[in-house]
């Protein structure tokens, strides 16, 4: 079940679900918006990216003004909120509609499991033939919060849990592609 704005202020106000720093106006009747914060990193020109060694090369910038991202380029950016979801609360990140409508694409893999808390890092792409600047504290995605039917067995307590600020790839982590499991 999806929760609606009601029950996402009861849960804020219980110290269930946790949202900070929070501004009012951004709880929508289904979602919360989350902003764009100030950090960004973008992967090195002519990497190869091996999963099993890491992302390779990235390059941090930090911006106060505007980040420019150009025509069919990736990177990664963080929100500015902190989130904390109980064990029985998953949510979806969806990015916003005016921004898709510019060819922006936004993801952070869409799915953010119960037990998850830490910044949002997602993953930004400019499918459009321009460039579009984008600006830290703007409004860049939605959360849509999902009551799960029970607690899990197992909730998320993975290599992104407590992330602060953008976060590359941690994939090289993943017990499948350890060079001893071949």
């Amino acid at each position: 079940m999806i929760l609606s704005d009601r029950s996402i202020r009861e849960l804020i106000a219980q110290g269930v679900l946790g949202i900070d720093p929070l501004e009012e106006e951004l709880i929508q009747c289904s979602s919360v918006d989350l902003r764009l914060g100030s950090e960004f990193v973008r992967y090195g020109d002519g990497a190869v990216i091996d999963v099993r060694r890491g992302c390779g090369e990235v390059v941090y910038e930090r911006v106060e003004d505007c980040i420019e991202i150009k025509p069919k380029e990736f990177l990664l950016a963080t929100t500015v909120e902190y989130i904390k979801l109980p064990s029985h609360i998953t949510a979806f990140v969806e990015g916003r509609s005016s921004l898709g409508r510019l060819g922006l694409f936004i993801e952070n893999a869409g799915w953010v499991d119960a037990g998850f808390e830490g910044q949002i890092t997602l993953e930004l792409y400019n499918a459009n033939r321009v460039p579009i600047r984008l600006y830290p504290g703007m409004r860049i995605c939605q959360l849509v919060f999902a009551r799960l039917d029970r607690v899990p067995e197992r909730v998320y307590r993975g290599k992104y849990r407590g992330q602060r600020g953008v976060t590359p790839s941690r994939i090289e982590l993943d017990a499948d592609l350890s060079v001893n499991s071949e």
